[in-house]
Protein backbone atom coordinates (compact mmCIF):
# COMPACT_ATOMS: atom_id res chain seq x y z
CA UNK A 1 0.00 0.00 0.00
CA UNK A 2 0.98 3.61 -0.24
CA UNK A 3 0.18 7.01 0.98
CA UNK A 4 -1.65 8.86 -1.10
CA UNK A 5 -3.03 12.31 -1.02
CA UNK A 6 -6.55 11.79 -1.20
CA UNK A 7 -6.75 11.85 3.20
CA UNK A 8 -4.26 14.01 3.60
CA UNK A 9 -4.13 17.31 6.03
CA UNK A 10 -2.40 20.01 4.15
CA UNK A 11 -3.50 23.50 5.63
CA UNK A 12 -1.58 25.90 5.72
CA UNK A 13 1.42 22.98 5.14
CA UNK A 14 4.18 23.50 2.62
CA UNK A 15 4.13 21.07 -0.10
CA UNK A 16 7.51 19.98 -2.14
CA UNK A 17 5.55 18.31 -5.07
CA UNK A 18 7.88 16.35 -8.00
CA UNK A 19 6.83 16.51 -10.74
CA UNK A 20 8.10 15.73 -14.93
CA UNK A 21 8.24 18.55 -16.55
CA UNK A 22 10.68 17.45 -19.00
CA UNK A 23 8.21 18.99 -21.77
CA UNK A 24 8.97 19.14 -25.50
CA UNK A 25 10.16 22.45 -26.91
CA UNK A 26 9.78 23.50 -30.16
CA UNK A 27 11.19 27.18 -31.61
CA UNK A 28 10.95 28.09 -27.34
CA UNK A 29 7.28 26.74 -27.14
CA UNK A 30 6.37 24.00 -25.54
CA UNK A 31 4.55 21.70 -28.21
CA UNK A 32 3.14 18.99 -25.98
CA UNK A 33 1.28 19.95 -22.63
CA UNK A 34 -0.27 16.46 -21.99
CA UNK A 35 2.78 16.40 -18.39
CA UNK A 36 1.08 19.47 -17.42
CA UNK A 37 -2.29 18.52 -18.21
CA UNK A 38 -1.61 14.71 -16.01
CA UNK A 39 -0.20 17.36 -13.29
CA UNK A 40 -2.93 19.49 -12.87
CA UNK A 41 -5.40 16.93 -10.65
CA UNK A 42 -2.58 16.65 -8.28
CA UNK A 43 -1.97 20.51 -7.94
CA UNK A 44 -5.60 21.26 -7.56
CA UNK A 45 -6.12 18.65 -4.97
CA UNK A 46 -3.09 19.71 -2.52
CA UNK A 47 -4.55 23.92 -3.64
CA UNK A 48 -7.89 23.03 -2.49
CA UNK A 49 -6.85 21.29 0.76
CA UNK A 50 -5.30 24.43 1.69
CA UNK A 51 -1.60 23.69 0.99
CA UNK A 52 1.21 25.95 -0.31
CA UNK A 53 2.28 23.78 -3.13
CA UNK A 54 5.88 23.91 -4.80
CA UNK A 55 6.57 22.15 -7.75
CA UNK A 56 10.28 20.60 -8.23
CA UNK A 57 11.36 18.83 -11.55
CA UNK A 58 14.55 18.75 -14.22
CA UNK A 59 14.87 19.74 -17.85
CA UNK A 60 17.04 18.48 -20.12
CA UNK A 61 20.93 17.56 -19.18
CA UNK A 62 22.57 20.37 -17.90
CA UNK A 63 25.02 18.04 -15.90
CA UNK A 64 24.98 20.21 -12.98
CA UNK A 65 25.80 23.41 -14.28
CA UNK A 66 23.05 26.68 -14.59
CA UNK A 67 22.19 26.71 -18.29
CA UNK A 68 19.44 29.36 -19.16
CA UNK A 69 18.31 27.23 -22.53
CA UNK A 70 17.16 24.82 -19.54
CA UNK A 71 15.61 26.93 -17.15
CA UNK A 72 11.99 26.07 -16.32
CA UNK A 73 10.48 28.99 -16.68
CA UNK A 74 8.88 29.49 -19.51
CA UNK A 75 7.05 25.70 -18.35
CA UNK A 76 6.26 27.50 -15.02
CA UNK A 77 4.35 29.94 -17.48
CA UNK A 78 2.66 27.11 -19.27
CA UNK A 79 1.86 25.55 -16.30
CA UNK A 80 -0.01 28.79 -14.77
CA UNK A 81 -1.98 28.63 -18.30
CA UNK A 82 -2.77 25.13 -17.94
CA UNK A 83 -4.15 26.07 -13.89
CA UNK A 84 -5.61 28.86 -15.31
CA UNK A 85 -3.96 30.33 -11.62
CA UNK A 86 -0.92 32.91 -10.87
CA UNK A 87 2.51 30.27 -10.60
CA UNK A 88 5.22 31.96 -8.94
CA UNK A 89 8.79 31.18 -10.44
CA UNK A 90 12.00 31.30 -8.14
CA UNK A 91 15.00 31.31 -9.80
CA UNK A 92 16.70 28.19 -7.85
CA UNK A 93 15.92 25.19 -6.33
CA UNK A 94 17.83 25.63 -2.53
CA UNK A 95 19.04 28.36 -0.92
CA UNK A 96 17.84 32.02 0.39
CA UNK A 97 16.32 32.62 -2.64
CA UNK A 98 13.71 29.93 -2.29
CA UNK A 99 13.46 30.17 1.72
CA UNK A 100 12.31 33.88 1.16
CA UNK A 101 9.53 32.74 -1.61
CA UNK A 102 8.47 29.93 0.58
CA UNK A 103 7.87 32.44 3.64
CA UNK A 104 5.25 34.73 0.83
CA UNK A 105 3.22 32.08 -0.16
CA UNK A 106 -0.08 31.82 0.98
CA UNK A 107 -2.86 29.10 1.60
CA UNK A 108 -3.17 27.69 -2.04
CA UNK A 109 -0.67 29.10 -4.08
CA UNK A 110 1.26 27.17 -6.50
CA UNK A 111 4.91 28.16 -7.25
CA UNK A 112 7.94 26.15 -9.36
CA UNK A 113 11.28 26.17 -8.22
CA UNK A 114 14.69 26.52 -11.05
CA UNK A 115 15.74 22.90 -12.57
CA UNK A 116 17.18 20.49 -9.93
CA UNK A 117 19.90 19.41 -12.77
CA UNK A 118 21.49 22.75 -12.47
CA UNK A 119 22.97 21.00 -9.18
CA UNK A 120 25.33 17.72 -9.63
CA UNK A 121 23.78 16.61 -5.82
CA UNK A 122 20.60 15.89 -7.88
CA UNK A 123 21.86 12.97 -9.81
CA UNK A 124 24.26 12.10 -7.28
CA UNK A 125 21.56 12.03 -4.94
CA UNK A 126 23.87 13.70 -2.50
CA UNK A 127 22.12 13.83 0.79
CA UNK A 128 23.29 17.16 2.05
CA UNK A 129 21.66 18.32 -1.66
CA UNK A 130 18.51 16.56 -0.56
CA UNK A 131 18.75 18.25 3.34
CA UNK A 132 18.83 21.33 1.19
CA UNK A 133 15.73 20.59 -0.61
CA UNK A 134 13.71 19.26 1.80
CA UNK A 135 14.72 22.69 4.01
CA UNK A 136 11.03 24.32 5.20
CA UNK A 137 9.07 21.57 3.84
CA UNK A 138 6.08 19.76 5.56
CA UNK A 139 5.47 17.05 3.32
CA UNK A 140 6.67 15.60 0.00
CA UNK A 141 4.62 14.40 -2.68
CA UNK A 142 5.87 12.62 -5.66
CA UNK A 143 4.09 12.19 -8.71
CA UNK A 144 6.94 11.81 -11.42
CA UNK A 145 6.77 7.60 -12.04
CA UNK A 146 8.90 8.78 -15.25
CA UNK A 147 11.86 9.36 -13.03
CA UNK A 148 10.90 7.22 -10.16
CA UNK A 149 13.43 4.63 -11.43
CA UNK A 150 16.29 7.06 -10.53
CA UNK A 151 17.78 7.06 -7.19
CA UNK A 152 17.93 10.71 -7.50
CA UNK A 153 17.56 13.47 -4.37
CA UNK A 154 14.19 14.69 -5.67
CA UNK A 155 12.90 10.97 -5.79
CA UNK A 156 14.76 9.13 -3.21
CA UNK A 157 17.20 11.10 -0.65
CA UNK A 158 14.18 13.23 -0.04
CA UNK A 159 11.43 10.94 1.03
CA UNK A 160 13.57 9.96 4.08
CA UNK A 161 13.46 13.26 5.26
CA UNK A 162 9.65 13.81 4.73
CA UNK A 163 6.40 12.40 5.08
CA UNK A 164 6.12 11.03 1.57
CA UNK A 165 2.97 10.60 -0.37
CA UNK A 166 1.83 9.39 -3.78
CA UNK A 167 0.42 11.76 -6.10
CA UNK A 168 -2.88 11.28 -8.16
CA UNK A 169 -1.02 10.45 -10.94
CA UNK A 170 1.93 8.50 -9.63
CA UNK A 171 -1.49 6.50 -7.95
CA UNK A 172 -3.24 6.04 -11.20
CA UNK A 173 -0.38 4.55 -12.68
CA UNK A 174 0.81 2.29 -10.08
CA UNK A 175 -2.59 0.82 -9.57
CA UNK A 176 -3.11 0.22 -13.22
CA UNK A 177 0.50 -1.91 -13.22
CA UNK A 178 -0.58 -3.70 -10.65
CA UNK A 179 -3.58 -4.75 -11.95
CA UNK A 180 -2.03 -5.65 -15.01
CA UNK A 181 0.99 -7.45 -14.07
CA UNK A 182 1.19 -8.18 -10.31
CA UNK A 183 -2.89 -9.19 -9.83
CA UNK A 184 -4.27 -9.18 -13.58
CA UNK A 185 -7.43 -10.69 -14.37
CA UNK A 186 -6.32 -13.86 -16.36
CA UNK A 187 -5.64 -14.97 -18.90
CA UNK A 188 -3.09 -12.35 -19.98
CA UNK A 189 -0.99 -11.10 -23.04
CA UNK A 190 2.11 -9.15 -23.13
CA UNK A 191 2.87 -7.33 -27.21
CA UNK A 192 6.50 -6.12 -27.17
CA UNK A 193 7.75 -4.28 -30.33
CA UNK A 194 10.63 -2.15 -31.40
CA UNK A 195 13.59 -2.22 -33.31
CA UNK A 196 15.67 -4.13 -31.10
CA UNK A 197 15.85 -7.36 -28.72
CA UNK A 198 18.65 -6.14 -26.55
CA UNK A 199 17.31 -3.69 -25.40
CA UNK A 200 14.35 -5.23 -24.08
CA UNK A 201 16.03 -8.62 -22.76
CA UNK A 202 15.16 -8.16 -19.11
CA UNK A 203 11.81 -7.54 -19.87
CA UNK A 204 11.09 -10.49 -22.30
CA UNK A 205 12.97 -12.99 -19.38
CA UNK A 206 10.50 -11.58 -16.22
CA UNK A 207 7.65 -11.50 -18.43
CA UNK A 208 7.85 -14.97 -19.62
CA UNK A 209 7.39 -16.56 -16.33
CA UNK A 210 4.25 -13.50 -15.17
CA UNK A 211 2.13 -13.77 -18.38
CA UNK A 212 0.35 -16.58 -20.83
CA UNK A 213 1.22 -14.88 -24.42
CA UNK A 214 3.74 -12.91 -25.46
CA UNK A 215 3.67 -11.14 -29.04
CA UNK A 216 7.11 -10.75 -30.60
CA UNK A 217 7.11 -7.27 -33.07
CA UNK A 218 8.61 -5.04 -35.25
CA UNK A 219 12.08 -5.48 -35.76
CA UNK A 220 12.66 -7.62 -32.51
CA UNK A 221 10.73 -10.57 -34.39
CA UNK A 222 13.16 -10.38 -37.16
CA UNK A 223 15.74 -11.41 -34.86
CA UNK A 224 13.84 -14.31 -33.57
CA UNK A 225 13.03 -15.08 -37.03
CA UNK A 226 16.72 -15.43 -37.59
CA UNK A 227 17.57 -17.83 -34.97
CA UNK A 228 14.93 -20.33 -36.12
CA UNK A 229 16.91 -20.42 -39.24
CA UNK A 230 14.37 -18.60 -40.98
CA UNK A 231 15.59 -16.02 -44.03
CA UNK A 232 14.56 -12.48 -43.18
CA UNK A 233 16.51 -10.94 -46.19
CA UNK A 234 18.09 -7.48 -45.25
CA UNK A 235 15.80 -6.97 -42.64
CA UNK A 236 16.83 -5.01 -39.23
CA UNK A 237 18.11 -7.91 -37.26
CA UNK A 238 20.21 -8.28 -34.64
CA UNK A 239 21.83 -11.61 -35.48
CA UNK A 240 24.69 -12.38 -32.26
CA UNK A 241 21.46 -13.19 -30.81
CA UNK A 242 20.19 -15.73 -32.16
CA UNK A 243 21.22 -18.10 -29.25
CA UNK A 244 19.90 -15.85 -26.78
CA UNK A 245 16.42 -15.49 -28.58
CA UNK A 246 16.48 -19.66 -28.25
CA UNK A 247 16.82 -19.59 -24.90
CA UNK A 248 14.25 -16.91 -24.07
CA UNK A 249 11.99 -19.74 -25.98
CA UNK A 250 13.22 -21.97 -24.26
CA UNK A 251 12.39 -20.45 -20.93
CA UNK A 252 8.67 -19.76 -22.22
CA UNK A 253 7.86 -23.26 -23.01
CA UNK A 254 8.83 -23.91 -19.53
CA UNK A 255 6.64 -21.35 -18.47
CA UNK A 256 4.06 -22.35 -20.26
CA UNK A 257 3.98 -18.82 -21.78
CA UNK A 258 3.49 -19.15 -25.99
CA UNK A 259 5.66 -16.66 -28.03
CA UNK A 260 3.62 -15.27 -31.08
CA UNK A 261 5.96 -14.51 -34.31
CA UNK A 262 4.16 -13.39 -37.65
CA UNK A 263 3.19 -16.27 -39.89
CA UNK A 264 3.17 -13.32 -42.86
CA UNK A 265 4.52 -9.83 -43.38
CA UNK A 266 4.55 -6.33 -45.42
CA UNK A 267 7.95 -6.28 -47.11
CA UNK A 268 9.52 -3.98 -49.13
CA UNK A 269 12.94 -3.50 -50.96
CA UNK A 270 13.26 -0.05 -48.82
CA UNK A 271 11.55 1.83 -45.99
CA UNK A 272 10.95 4.97 -47.83
CA UNK A 273 9.41 2.84 -50.77
CA UNK A 274 5.66 2.21 -49.44
CA UNK A 275 4.75 2.01 -53.57
CA UNK A 276 6.34 -0.98 -53.39
CA UNK A 277 4.89 -2.83 -50.41
CA UNK A 278 3.69 -6.38 -50.98
CA UNK A 279 2.67 -8.76 -47.82
CA UNK A 280 4.60 -12.39 -48.17
CA UNK A 281 4.62 -15.26 -45.76
CA UNK A 282 7.26 -15.50 -43.82
CA UNK A 283 8.87 -18.66 -45.61
CA UNK A 284 8.47 -16.85 -48.61
CA UNK A 285 10.95 -13.49 -47.88
CA UNK A 286 13.64 -12.95 -50.32
CA UNK A 287 17.16 -11.71 -50.18
CA UNK A 288 16.05 -7.89 -51.05
CA UNK A 289 13.58 -8.22 -48.91
CA UNK A 290 12.58 -5.78 -45.60
CA UNK A 291 10.07 -6.81 -43.37
CA UNK A 292 8.46 -3.55 -42.07
CA UNK A 293 5.33 -4.71 -40.57
CA UNK A 294 2.98 -7.62 -39.52
CA UNK A 295 0.60 -8.98 -42.71
CA UNK A 296 -3.07 -9.62 -42.13
CA UNK A 297 -2.90 -13.38 -41.20
CA UNK A 298 -0.50 -12.10 -38.36
CA UNK A 299 -2.79 -9.58 -37.54
CA UNK A 300 -5.80 -11.28 -37.42
CA UNK A 301 -4.15 -14.13 -35.36
CA UNK A 302 -3.24 -11.79 -32.94
CA UNK A 303 -6.57 -9.77 -32.08
CA UNK A 304 -7.78 -13.18 -31.57
CA UNK A 305 -5.23 -14.49 -29.28
CA UNK A 306 -6.34 -10.62 -27.59
CA UNK A 307 -10.30 -11.45 -27.34
CA UNK A 308 -9.13 -14.69 -25.64
CA UNK A 309 -7.42 -12.50 -23.03
CA UNK A 310 -8.66 -10.37 -19.95
CA UNK A 311 -5.52 -8.22 -19.63
CA UNK A 312 -2.50 -6.68 -22.13
CA UNK A 313 0.70 -5.27 -21.41
CA UNK A 314 1.48 -3.54 -24.65
CA UNK A 315 5.39 -2.14 -24.82
CA UNK A 316 6.48 -1.52 -29.01
CA UNK A 317 4.91 -0.84 -31.73
CA UNK A 318 4.90 -4.46 -34.52
CA UNK A 319 5.50 -2.11 -37.35
CA UNK A 320 7.15 0.76 -38.94
CA UNK A 321 4.21 2.46 -37.80
CA UNK A 322 5.56 6.02 -38.99
CA UNK A 323 6.17 4.83 -42.20
CA UNK A 324 3.04 4.42 -44.83
CA UNK A 325 1.54 1.99 -45.23
CA UNK A 326 3.14 -0.28 -43.08
CA UNK A 327 1.28 1.17 -40.17
CA UNK A 328 -1.47 -0.96 -40.53
CA UNK A 329 -0.61 -4.41 -38.43
CA UNK A 330 -0.17 -1.63 -35.11
CA UNK A 331 -3.40 0.49 -36.07
CA UNK A 332 -5.41 -2.67 -36.39
CA UNK A 333 -4.60 -4.39 -33.30
CA UNK A 334 -4.86 -0.37 -31.28
CA UNK A 335 -8.33 -0.61 -32.66
CA UNK A 336 -9.27 -3.60 -31.63
CA UNK A 337 -7.59 -3.19 -28.18
CA UNK A 338 -9.54 0.23 -27.78
CA UNK A 339 -12.58 -1.52 -28.33
CA UNK A 340 -12.58 -4.20 -26.36
CA UNK A 341 -11.46 -1.91 -23.31
CA UNK A 342 -14.54 0.19 -24.19
CA UNK A 343 -16.71 -3.21 -24.02
CA UNK A 344 -15.02 -3.81 -20.36
CA UNK A 345 -13.52 -7.33 -22.03
CA UNK A 346 -9.91 -6.24 -21.64
CA UNK A 347 -8.06 -4.50 -19.06
CA UNK A 348 -5.15 -2.59 -21.24
CA UNK A 349 -1.95 -0.66 -20.19
CA UNK A 350 0.09 0.66 -22.49
CA UNK A 351 3.86 2.54 -21.88
CA UNK A 352 6.86 3.75 -23.73
CA UNK A 353 7.31 6.65 -26.41
CA UNK A 354 6.81 4.79 -29.44
CA UNK A 355 3.97 3.22 -27.70
CA UNK A 356 2.44 6.25 -26.96
CA UNK A 357 2.87 7.87 -30.41
CA UNK A 358 1.22 4.47 -32.29
CA UNK A 359 -1.59 4.71 -30.19
CA UNK A 360 -2.01 8.20 -31.07
CA UNK A 361 -1.98 7.50 -34.68
CA UNK A 362 -4.86 4.68 -34.40
CA UNK A 363 -6.76 7.56 -32.57
CA UNK A 364 -6.82 5.02 -29.58
CA UNK A 365 -4.98 6.31 -26.76
CA UNK A 366 -7.47 7.52 -24.77
CA UNK A 367 -9.59 4.17 -25.00
CA UNK A 368 -7.15 2.00 -22.90
CA UNK A 369 -7.19 1.44 -19.17
CA UNK A 370 -4.07 3.35 -19.14
CA UNK A 371 -1.26 4.51 -21.08
CA UNK A 372 1.95 5.82 -19.34
CA UNK A 373 3.96 8.56 -20.45
CA UNK A 374 7.21 6.98 -18.67
CA UNK A 375 9.88 5.58 -21.08
CA UNK A 376 12.56 3.77 -18.85
CA UNK A 377 10.45 3.43 -15.30
CA UNK A 378 7.56 1.50 -17.46
CA UNK A 379 10.33 -0.80 -18.91
CA UNK A 380 12.24 -1.06 -15.64
CA UNK A 381 8.64 -2.54 -14.42
CA UNK A 382 8.13 -4.52 -17.00
CA UNK A 383 11.13 -6.29 -15.96
CA UNK A 384 10.49 -6.74 -12.48
CA UNK A 385 13.30 -4.12 -11.17
CA UNK A 386 12.36 -2.38 -7.87
CA UNK A 387 11.85 1.44 -8.68
CA UNK A 388 13.60 3.41 -5.72
CA UNK A 389 11.42 6.35 -6.14
CA UNK A 390 8.45 4.17 -5.30
CA UNK A 391 9.44 1.92 -2.61
CA UNK A 392 9.61 5.46 -0.60
CA UNK A 393 6.24 5.88 -1.22
CA UNK A 394 5.39 2.25 0.63
CA UNK A 395 3.81 2.43 3.85
CA UNK A 396 5.69 0.96 6.82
Amino acid sequence: MFNTIESLTAKSKLVILRSDLNVPITDGKISDVTRLERLKPTIELLSSKGAKVVVVSHFGRPKGKKNIEMTLKPIAESLSVVLNKDVLFVDDCIGESVSSALSNLQDGDVAVLENLRFYKGEEENDKEFAKQLANGFDIYVNDAFSVSHRSHASTDGIADLLPAYAGLNMQAELEALSSSLEKPKTPVIAIVGGSKVSTKLDVLNNLVKKVDKIVIGGGMANTFLYGQGINIGKSLCEKDLSETVKQIIASAELNDCEIILPSDAMVSDDINNGKNAVEKNISEISENDMILDIGTKSTNDIIKKIKDCKTLIWNGPVGAFEFSPFEQGTKKIAETVAKLTKSGDLVSVAGGGDTVSALAMANAKDDLSYVSTAGGAFLEWMEGKELPGVKKLIKN
